[in-house]
């Protein structure tokens, strides 16, 4: 017999309908895997059981009704870099330990009007900084395929949750790989939508358009199923997309036509490699796309290195403009410390002056990428890392060398605004150090291209599925 956290969040829906199984039941058990497995994974800065208990309730009693919507009484939780209304929300910071936001975020109204019920609050670096989850209020959230090493960042605890069947899916947010490092890491579906897609606010602020709210799940489908539900113009949004003309779900079930897929694997940094194992699960997609008759053509990285400076820094003005008084930086870890240090030095010409590098700089180069459909890469250049590895220099600016070793990829597509999904094709050999561990792939679109992207996914998965690898203990 199937266990309750075994199934998709669209099956869950489904059960719950027919009336299989309550919400109460449902809930509780999720919360009682959490209760198990949440502590060693780090997955969750909060949980909320009497509040999702209750709702639960409510849910069961909207489903007799027979007028429920869609997901009424599935499990989820939002990352606590997320505004939820009443629920304590750190940032990852212990300068906000205490806080408790009087907003919901329009994700998390637009995610519980579908009527799914939030056990709490999962894990994230301070203020989402980094590309691994480590924070002084918690503390690491791992991967549950080796609790020694990170989940990544930042949305390390959502997909540390889904990946050890806490959780069916949950939302994270992207600004420079925040979901799909951690899918890689954790061997699940991690899908960035294209900029604009999904509203920031009433409260949040996407001012550089680099961060993007998406969704973490097992399958293509679930993925597909939370983008309907997040992908809503809202009022106030200052970049809104247009809904989109058919649900995402349906674009699940519709193979794509033969397209043309770029491919490279070398990082766009000089002095960074990608491993291995990094380099032969992007094989192995290119000859899976090859197998499904897509034509797969080998391009040099067209992404030019002097990105990298200006990313920066327009990412350091933003966390130096972060209305934190001085007074409060020893409470800071290293890691916020030196990106606060580094964005003060920058002038408001330097910030104009890169943003418009960026925008004039990816422009270019997605012009130039228009005889493509799709573009793969690797999600990552490293395999997942000890959660020492990022921080054990002591040096903010080592710190960040490693970072880009790690994840040289990711950040490219926000700059750019594309959507991009890591999808978990390859698994490491396991070895005397270290067990079998995921490694993802990165597939994107030009932007707009969610459903095409999404539709090629669900194509991958359907020929290669990674359903049946569940993590040790899980």
């Amino acid at each position: 017999m199937t266990e309750l956290h075994e199934l998709s969040a669209i099956q869950m829906a489904a059960a719950l309908r027919a009336r299989e199984v309550s919400s109460v039941e449902l809930v509780g058990h999720h919360l009682e895997r959490v209760d198990v497995h949440g502590p060693r994974l780090g997955a969750f800065v909060t949980v909320t059981p009497e509040r999702a208990l209750e709702r639960a309730a409510a849910a069961d009693a909207r489903l007799a009704t027979g007028d429920a919507p869609p997901f009424c009484g599935v499990p989820t939780a939002f990352k606590d870099l997320t505004s939820t209304k009443g629920v304590r929300t750190t940032l990852g910071s212990r300068l906000m330990a205490d806080h408790v936001p009087d907003v919901d975020a329009y994700v998390v109204e637009l995610v519980e009007a579908a009527g799914f019920v939030s056990l709490g609050k999962t894990n994230t670096p301070e203020v989402g900084l980094s590309s691994y989850t480590d924070n002084d209020v918690v503390g690491p959230a791992a991967t549950p395929w080796d609790v020694t090493r990170n989940a990544g960042g930042s949305s390390g605890g959502a997909a540390a949750a889904v990946a050890a069947r806490l959780l069916p899916l949950a939302p994270g947010s992207d600004g420079g790989g925040s979901i799909r490092i951690p899918s890689s890491c954790c061997g699940v579906v991690g899908f960035k939508p294209s900029r604009g897609r999904v509203s920031a606010g009433p409260a949040g602020s996407d001012w550089n358009g680099l961060a993007v709210d998406g969704p973490i799940a097992r399958t293509v489908a679930d993925a597909a199923a939370l983008l309907d539900v997040l992908a809503r113009p809202m009022p106030g949004d200052p970049r809104p997309l247009p809904a989109p003309a058919q649900p995402y779900a349906s674009a699940v079930g519709r193979d794509p036509e033969r397209l043309r897929i770029a491919r490279w694997s070398e990082p766009y940094l000089d002095g960074v490699e990608a491993s291995a194992e990094s380099v032969a699960a992007w094989e192995h997609a290119s000859r899976l796309l090859e197998s499904l008759g897509h034509e797969v053509v080998d391009l040099p990285n067209p992404w030019p290195q002097d990105l990298e400076p200006q990313f920066n820094v327009v990412w350091s003005t933003g966390v130096a403009a972060a209305p934190i008084p001085v007074e409060a930086d020893p409470l800071l870890r290293g890691t916020t410390r030196y990106w606060r240090e580094r964005g003060a030095r920058s002038s408001g010409t330097d910030l104009v002056r890169a943003m418009q590098h960026l925008e004039s700089t990816t422009r270019r180069v997605v012009t130039g990428l228009q005889g493509f459909d799709a573009f793969l890469t690797p999600t990552l250049a490293l395999p997942p890392q000890p959660h020492a590895w990022f921080t054990e220099s002591g040096d903010g600016a080592e710190d960040h060398r490693r970072e880009l070793l790690f994840t040289p990829y990711t950040a490219l597509m926000n700059m750019s605004g594309q959507p991009a999904v890591s999808l978990p094709l390859g698994w490491t050999d396991a070895t005397d150090e270290r067990p079998t561990l995921p490694v993802g792939v990165m597939l994107a679109a030009h932007p707009g291209q969610d459903a095409l992207l999404l539709a090629l996914s669900a194509q991958v998965e359907a020929a290669a599925p990674w359903h049946d690898r569940v993590p040790p203990g899980c």
